[in-house]
């Protein structure tokens, strides 16, 4: 009996496991792409200062920057 008990909690694990697996993914991925976006817009600013140019740096545009800018050059590189 304590092997059914076993398998059936190892099994249970894995299936929480799976369930998770995907949303830490996704905000892995989120956390990734802003720093990335920050990054970017930080080298922007770095640029744009001898033309006067600048861009606010918060957690907002560091993930529209990042998120939409990459969407976008895929989107203009696949046409």
């Amino acid at each position: 009996m304590n092997i059914i008990t076993y398998i059936i909690t190892i099994a249970i694990v894995i299936i929480i496991a799976k369930i998770f697996v995907l949303p830490l993914k996704k905000i892995i991925k989120l956390i990734l792409n802003s720093i990335l976006g920050g990054a970017l817009i930080y080298i922007i600013n770095l640029i744009g200062a001898s033309f006067g140019f600048h861009i606010g740096l918060n957690i907002f545009t560091a993930i529209f920057v990042r998120n939409f800018g990459s969407a976008r050059s895929n989107f203009v590189s696949n046409n």
